[in-house]
């Protein structure tokens, strides 16, 4: 039995579960419950101080008691992939309680052949998994022993790869007990992320960059793959989710097709970490949405 540590608890959000629990459940009945169930949601991954409260807004459309699988798709930040990477741990640390990792379905993915195995160093370095886990547990609390996890880590796929994991994960989206979370902040605005985009006409750089990911946002709310790729090409938009949201609205598009699913994506709230006025100042957008089926 191996376990996946919780290697940005006490940096990133607090070690203590008493005040994490505290902290989730505050941002939890701030947020309205206007979007729900949730099958997916897409939810930030930046250090809670930052992005917790507008997770809170994706993780209040999740009905709990219905869900037994969670996938959470999160962006390689720091290791080189060109397809999909799953956990060679079992179990995933929080401070609130440890997340069992479902080997099942695990099993059933290395079967495609389209997935590769992750190094635990590589495991416990990123992030964009990780900063879901505690908002997991804890939404999941009273079912804590009736529920499993499958973290994927999404490489830079191409657009032909978005399609081809949408159609591997299409059959487990349909799933009713399936909660799929997607990984992603927004633009990173600024010179150190060397993204400095700036449409003058709308007023200052953070409306700018607000009206540009509020394009972003009402693409993937339209639920259609090549429409957002297209954006991602015109406007170079630094979502570093990119991959797992493509990989999502192609899972969608697959049930459509095949299916004849009814699904309604939508944006539950948006914000940014500072406002951006000059070319010296920095910003991370943040953005929650839930996708329930009709």
């Amino acid at each position: 039995m191996s376990a996946r540590r919780a290697t940005h608890a006490g940096s990133w959000y607090t070690d203590s579960a008493t005040d994490l629990a505290r902290q989730l459940e505050n941002w939890l009945g701030q947020a309205d419950l206007s979007h729900g169930p949730a099958r997916a949601i897409i939810a930030p991954h930046a250090g809670y101080q930052y992005s917790g409260a507008v997770g809170a807004y994706a993780y209040r459309q999740v009905s709990p008691v219905v869900v037994k699988r969670v996938f959470i798709l999160g962006p390689s930040h720091h290791v080189r992939l060109s397809g999909c990477a799953l956990s060679s741990l079992t179990k995933y640390r929080t401070p609130l309680y440890d997340l069992t990792v479902d080997q099942q379905v695990y099993n059933e993915l290395y079967q495609t052949g389209h997935f590769e195995t992750m190094s635990v160093s590589a495991d416990e370095d990123e992030h964009s998994i990780e900063m879901h886990l505690p908002y997991v547990a804890k939404v999941m609390e009273d079912f804590r022993d009736h529920f499993t996890i499958i973290p994927v880590l999404v490489g830079s796929l191409t657009p032909e790869r978005e399609v081809l994991y949408g159609r591997l994960l299409a059959p487990y989206l349909a799933d009713p007990q399936s909660l799929f979370v997607i990984s992603s902040d927004f633009c990173h605005w600024g010179q150190r992320f060397r993204y400095t985009y700036y449409d003058r006409s709308v007023g200052e750089i953070w409306q700018s960059i607000q009206k540009l990911d509020k394009q972003g946002m009402n693409l993937i709310e339209t639920l259609n793959p090549s429409a957002f790729t297209e954006y991602l090409k015109k406007y170079g938009n630094t979502i570093c989710g990119r991959h797992p949201i493509g990989v999502l609205l192609n899972a969608v598009a697959t049930l459509k097709t095949t299916n004849g699913h009814r699904m309604m994506l939508k944006f539950l709230q948006y914000a940014q970490s500072s406002r951006c006025y000059t070319s010296s100042d920095s910003s991370v957008s943040y953005a929650a949405a839930s996708l329930i089926f009709e």
